[in-house]
Formats: structure tokens, sequence, C-alpha cells
């Protein structure tokens, strides 16, 4: 019997085939996203000096209250935020890296938010 790569090692695939043409710098740095079960995370990341500059997720405090778990609704809030603590660090523009998953859902739902809230990408 042949074992099939689950979903998880084809995505982690595509990550690193990608993470090979994108690169954030300190001009235009990184934003990663991350979607688990239950929630989502988004970082800024500046691959040149290897820091994470902005870091937001569906369990920071500012968005904890308003929606419950990781669905589209909160994908949006966390966008939004991770949107305006970049522009607090004067960040406006980003390369987006959806670390391998489909955009579609709460990764384009992520970044229509961080959109809305300023970012270019």
């Amino acid at each position: 019997m042949i074992n099939k790569p689950d979903r998880n090692e084809l995505r982690k695939k595509r990550q690193l085939r990608v993470r090979n043409k994108i690169q954030g710098t300190a001009q235009r740095p990184r934003l990663n996203v991350y979607r688990s079960l239950n929630n989502i995370y988004a970082q800024i990341i500046n691959d040149d000096l290897g820091e994470t500059l902005v870091a937001a997720s569906s369990l920071s405090p500012e968005i904890k209250g308003k929606v419950a778990g990781g669905n589209k609704e909160a994908a949006v809030e966390v966008g939004k935020l991770i949107a305006a603590k970049a522009q607090e660090k004067g960040i406006k523009k980003v390369v987006f890296d959806r670390a391998g998953y489909i955009y579609h859902g709460r990764i384009k739902a992520l970044a229509d938010g961080a959109r809305e809230g300023g970012l270019e990408f």
C-alpha cells in the first residue's frame, strides 16, 4: 500500500516553492498568513533581518471579544488590525504570502480586510 501525502504536506511543498520567489525586504516586507482549524494568524516579516515587525491574530485582545474563532468575519478583523498596526510602524506596501493556501475564503477575507485598512499589495 502506497502512502499518500496529506494535505498539509502538499501545502508545505507549495509554500516552499512560492517562498523561493517571494522575499520580504525593509521597503516591502512580507505579509504571512497562517490558518489553523480554530484561528487565523497574520504577521509582517522583514526577511533581510529575519524579524517579525507586526503580528495579529484572532486571539488578539482587540479582536477576541468581537468575533468568535477563525471564521471569515474574524479574518477581516485580523486583516484590519494588522493594517492598522503596520500603519503605526510606517509600513504601507507589503508582499502577500498566502503560505500555500488557496486564495479563497478566510485567506481572501484577511487580504480584503488588510486592503481596507490601507495596506497595498
